[in-house]
């Protein structure tokens, strides 16, 4: 498929070898909703801004009862209603020539022979030399299936410089804990060599995201303030306005801890706390971000509740209408104890953030939607301007919000005019949309062109997820032997529970106010 702009701004600031190649996504799961809101919108977006390979296409592959024709007007309905660029209908006919639909199910051998022969024909129309992104965007108890029959079918290729390349993308969650992580990465890589591995976090596709190593490493008045003598505490919060909704099914089995977790938010982390490497390739900032998962401090039964809450909402009011309870949400059981609130207090163990804490916290029905790292810095002495005991200054806070409105503030105290001299706090703001007045890209339009360009600095390796497992794995031990029955309740609408406050209140310390 031709581009739709001849000019190409992907590759700035990328080496050559990290350029989308030519090659077909074949979406199991493609008739679903992921890739009815996420994956065909951020392929056509891409095909708007000039940024696909000239030689690509779709191939859908689902039970759903589709063929091409159909399947290209149910892709044309979800990019009108979920892209951030609206359909163009000057340039749609070029763009779904590109979308192919294959009807089967996951199971039957005889269908990923069909794959294989429409692959074929597509590739041969197309000019794509055989390479294949494969995304599995299916429930994790079909990744089994899905990938020993790609193997069976003869659609894996080895890992060499002749063959063309086969890619396989996995949504979380991988695993529900431990134990499960290793055994879908057992299965992943039983047909796939780990390089050929994608597991996806569309947080790390984010903007904001992205632009923390680019604030950290290339601006030299932040890096050398980024250590346990400056920095006093970090704050991260992913806050949800909705709630449970139709995922009931799937959160009450998760929660909060597994579902934001175990994977964003531990991710997250090992972006602030890393330390700085020596190069972009994927294994080096892989290495450096599972070097902060080495250092996490274990959370044991003795200092449990020091450094752990866990709740749910109740009723209360969304949008000014009353919502029901966790408990009383359709699909949830009335006596589950799944969290659907979780704070912690969690430490970095190594020489640069000894002492420093970490404090986490991410909800559902919570007042908005919001992310924001904040990193708070030490207050100046207690002299000078910040003589008074009674009225201390505000200290200094980095904060990088993630969504809605990606951007990053800086407070810091200057005098406010007038005769007498008195300091107050205020905000440099930066926000991306205000300084370059487009919309940014989608987390997954960015991620699928790192795929096909062989690019994984963005993407989870084996030990990471498993390290972070291995973390997680002692809370839900804890919380499993206390056979606790109820939880406490935060109401709709509101920040959470008391003992959330209580956490960090006891270090002298209060959430920030989004």
């Amino acid at each position: 498929m031709p581009n739709i702009k001849s000019d190409n701004p992907l590759i700035a600031g990328k080496n050559m070898t990290h350029v989308p190649q030519p090659c077909t996504l074949v979406i199991f799961g493609g008739g679903g909703d992921l890739s009815r809101r996420k994956l065909l919108p951020a392929v056509y977006n891409q095909a708007l801004d000039g940024e696909l390979p000239a030689n690509f296409a779709v191939l859908g592959f689902a039970l759903e009862d589709m063929d091409d024709v159909s399947y290209r007007d149910f892709a044309k309905k979800g990019v009108e209603k979920f892209s951030r660029q609206a359909v163009d209908d000057h340039h749609w006919p070029d763009f779904e020539r590109c979308l192919h639909y294959l009807q089967g199910s996951f199971d039957n051998p005889e269908v990923y022979q069909q794959m294989k022969k429409r692959l074929e024909e597509i590739e041969a129309t197309f000019g794509i030399p055989g390479n294949r992104v494969f995304y599995l965007a299916i429930p994790p108890a079909l990744i089994e299936t899905c990938v020993r029959q790609l193997k069976a079918a003869g659609l894996v290729m080895p890992v060499d410089d002749v063959s063309p390349f086969s890619r396989i993308i996995v949504e979380k969650p991988i695993g529900r804990d431990l134990e499960s992580a290793r055994q879908v990465n057992a299965t992943l890589c039983s047909s796939f060599d780990e390089k050929q591995i994608y597991r996806i976090d569309h947080y790390l596709g984010k903007e904001t995201v992205q632009n923390i190593l680019a604030m950290r490493f290339s601006n030299v008045i932040f890096e050398p303030l980024w250590n346990s003598r400056y920095i006093d505490h970090v704050q991260i919060t992913v806050a949800e306005e909705e709630g449970v909704g139709t995922r009931a099914g799937y959160y009450d089995r998760a929660g909060a801890l597994r579902d934001m977790v175990q994977n964003h938010i531990l991710q997250l982390l090992t972006l602030i706390a890393m330390e700085p490497p020596w190069s972009m390739s994927a294994d080096v900032m892989r290495d450096h971000r599972q070097s902060v998962l080495n250092c996490l401090r274990p959370i044991t039964s003795e200092n449990f509740d020091q450094h752990v809450v866990r709740a749910q909402y109740g009723s209360g009011f969304y949008h000014g209408e009353d919502v029901p309870g966790y408990r009383r949400e359709d699909g949830v059981s009335q006596d589950s104890t799944t969290e659907t609130f979780i704070a912690l207090k969690l430490f970095v163990d190594n020489w640069r953030w000894a002492g420093v804490p970490f404090y986490i916290r991410t909800g559902k029905r919570m007042p908005k939607r919001a992310s924001e790292i904040a990193i708070q810095f030490k207050s100046v002495p207690p002299i000078l301007f910040n003589a008074n005991h009674d009225q201390p200054l505000e200290p200094n806070v980095l904060a990088l919000s993630i969504q809605p409105n990606e951007g990053l503030s800086l407070r810091i105290a200057t005098k406010l005019p007038g005769a007498k001299l008195k300091v107050f706090p205020v905000k440099m703001d930066f926000r991306y949309g205000a300084t370059f007045g487009e919309q940014s890209p989608e987390a997954y339009e960015r991620l699928l062109l790192d795929v096909m360009a062989g690019d994984a600095s963005l993407f989870m390796r084996r030990d990471m997820v498993e390290s972070s497992w291995s973390w997680i794995d002692t809370i839900l031990n804890t919380w499993s032997s206390s056979r606790t029955r109820w939880l406490p309740e935060y109401s709709a609408g509101t920040w959470g529970p008391l003992e959330a406050d209580r956490l960090i209140e006891n270090d002298n310390r209060k959430w920030r106010l989004l």
